[in-house]
């Protein structure tokens, strides 16, 4: 689909020469779905860690403000109809892009901003404290939608582990953004996981078979694919079903083939439709009257 100039998504992530996580998931992800694409990057690997020793380039605090002063006052700002923020260098990435979406958003009230918060996984964090830290007292109040992990949403809820569907619910609640994807949720098929959304008075569970030994870079692809989704005006729904089918058909395919990497690449028509089948479920939301 041909989309507008005034379609561009403003990606803010980390850039591997290697491999399809941060900003290479995400800008593939989003280009080809038809939207034009600014892209930041906040680190510069040579590869995922996860691969092995890997070496960094952070972009300078100083250096980054100057890149989003150039945003903020370029001519063309006018473009920006949503803002992805993900892997973050330092804390005072943080801060930056706190004060771009401000501004973007007072001259384009509508603006999305999704806000990926990736800090950690199931062992802990994998960033800085302070850069968490920043992350959920900067960016998380002002996203118009956040996509956490189960465990990365524990730790900005200040809470050991969630356990539940119902207290992922709770938690997602109490953090505040108007709409929230909350992945690796409890899935209620035998050897599967899920990824829960609520939005109004709506909690939403899609499920799907874990893969074993999936690449990295899932996450980055869903916030990806759910924020085009959304964009694109798909009920929130279908905008879950659409985008969870999409991420497990590619994450399948790849493990199949035996990549280290998400295949993209060879996956693209998972992007556009998705044939995998996704179980929905419709959980109780603490809002809806019984």
């Amino acid at each position: 689909m041909m989309r507008d100039m005034t379609d561009a998504v403003l990606v803010i992530s980390s850039h591997v020469v290697r491999g399809s996580v941060g900003n290479r998931a995400s800008v593939f992800a989003l280009e080809s779905l038809g939207f034009p694409v600014w892209a930041v990057p906040t680190i510069l690997l040579t590869w995922h860690p996860g691969h092995g020793a890997a070496h960094r380039l952070v972009v300078p605090d100083e250096d980054f403000d100057r890149f989003i002063d150039d945003i903020i006052a370029a001519p063309w700002v006018h473009e920006i109809r949503a803002v992805l923020s993900g892997y973050l260098g330092s804390l005072g990435h943080a801060r930056a892009i706190a004060r771009l979406v401000t501004a973007l958003k007072a001259q384009r009230p509508d603006l999305c901003y999704l806000c990926d918060p990736v800090i950690g996984d199931e062992g802990g964090l994998y960033v800085p404290e302070a850069t968490a830290t920043a992350i959920r007292d900067h960016l998380v109040p002002i996203a118009s939608l956040a996509t956490p992990n189960r465990h990365e949403l524990a730790w900005l809820c200040g809470t050991p582990s969630l356990n539940s569907n119902t207290e992922i619910v709770e938690a997602a609640l109490s953090l505040g953004p108007a709409r929230m994807l909350v992945t690796s949720a409890i899935a209620m098929m035998r050897g599967g996981t899920g990824n829960l959304y609520l939005s109004g008075n709506h909690a939403l569970l899609a499920e799907h078979r874990l893969v074993d030994n999936a690449p990295n870079g899932t996450g980055d692809l869903l916030a990806a694919v759910f924020l085009a989704r959304i964009l694109e005006g798909m009920d929130d729904e279908r905008a879950l079903q659409m985008s969870t089918a999409t991420v497990f058909e590619i994450v399948a395919r790849s493990s199949r083939r035996g990549a280290g990497e998400l295949t993209l690449e060879q996956d693209a028509s998972s992007l556009a439709t998705p044939m995998a089948m996704v179980q929905m479920r419709r959980l109780h939301h603490p809002a809806q009257k019984a």
